[in-house]
C-alpha cells in the first residue's frame, strides 16, 4: 500500500487516550485483533452507527463501525482508510471491511459473530477477488447464498473527521454515502439460479458464534 502522511490523533480530533489505543496498532493484523476483541453489537436499544469514538466508548461494534476504527488505525499508521461494501439480496444484511494491501494484494479487517466472514489475508489481486472470497460463506438466515456486489473502495478521507471518528450521534450520513458510491455486480441472473443450496454440515457449522445473546438468530445475525 502507498504511504501517505500520518496524521496525529490530535490532526483527527482524538483524545490523547484514544490516539494512545489506536495508535498502538500498528500493523493490520493486530487491528484485526483489536476488533476481534470487541464485544459484538447487538444493537439492543435499536439501530446503531457510531463513530470510531463511539467504539472506544462502549467497547463493542457490528461490521461497519469496526471497519471505521479499523480504517482509523490504519490511518494513523500511515496507510489510506479504505473501506468496500458488500451488499447482499433483498432480505439479508450487507457487510463492510476495512481494506489494506501489501505488495500488490489486497486484503480485508473484518469482524462478525459468526465464522465465516473474517479476517483476509492480503493475497487477493483485486478487490471483486477479495469479494469473491466471501461469497460461499455468505448466507441470509434460509441458507441461501446471498451475495450480489461490492463497492469500489472507498476512501474516508473524503469525509470530514468529526462526522465518522469523532462524532458524538450516529453517522448515518456517510452509511447513506457508502451505499451510494458505484457498486459491482458480482453474478449474472443465469449464475444465480444455478446456486447450489449449502449441506448440513455448513449449515450445523453456521450455528457457531464468537458472542452469545439469549436470541440466537440475532446472535448469527451480527
Amino acid at each position: 500500500m502507498r504511504r501517505i502522511k500520518r496524521p496525529t490523533p490530535s490532526d483527527l480530533g482524538l483524545t490523547a487516550k484514544e490516539g494512545r489505543v489506536l495508535a498502538a496498532l500498528r500493523t493490520p493484523w493486530r487491528i484485526q485483533q483489536f476488533i476481534v476483541g470487541l464485544h459484538a453489537n447487538f444493537e439492543q436499544g435499536g439501530d446503531t452507527l457510531r463513530s470510531v469514538r463511539g467504539v472506544l466508548k462502549h467497547r463493542n461494534a457490528h461490521c461497519i463501525e469496526a471497519a471505521f476504527t479499523a480504517a482509523c488505525a490504519l490511518w494513523l499508521a500511515g496507510e489510506p482508510p479504505l473501506i468496500m461494501d458488500l451488499e447482499a439480496n433483498k432480505g439479508d444484511s450487507d457487510h463492510v471491511v476495512a481494506l489494506f494491501k501489501r505488495d500488490g494484494c489486497w486484503g480485508a479487517i473484518s469482524k462478525t459473530n459468526h465464522i465465516w466472514l473474517r479476517w483476509r489475508d492480503p493475497v487477493y489481486r483485486t478487490p471483486r477477488e477479495l469479494a469473491m472470497s466471501y461469497f460461499h460463506e455468505y448466507v441470509d438466515t434460509n441458507q441461501r447464498k446471498s451475495l450480489r456486489t461490492y463497492s469500489m473502495p472507498v476512501d474516508l478521507r473524503r469525509f470530514a473527521p468529526e462526522t465518522w471518528i469523532t462524532n458524538d450521534e450516529d453517522c448515518w450520513d456517510v452509511g447513506a454515502a457508502l451505499c451510494d458510491v458505484r457498486h459491482f455486480k458480482l453474478l449474472t441472473p443465469t449464475q444465480v439460479r444455478g446456486l447450489a443450496p449449502r449441506d448440513a454440515i455448513e449449515t450445523l457449522a453456521d450455528d457457531m458464534v464468537q458472542y452469545e445473546f439469549k436470541d440466537r438468530t440475532r446472535a448469527r445475525r451480527y
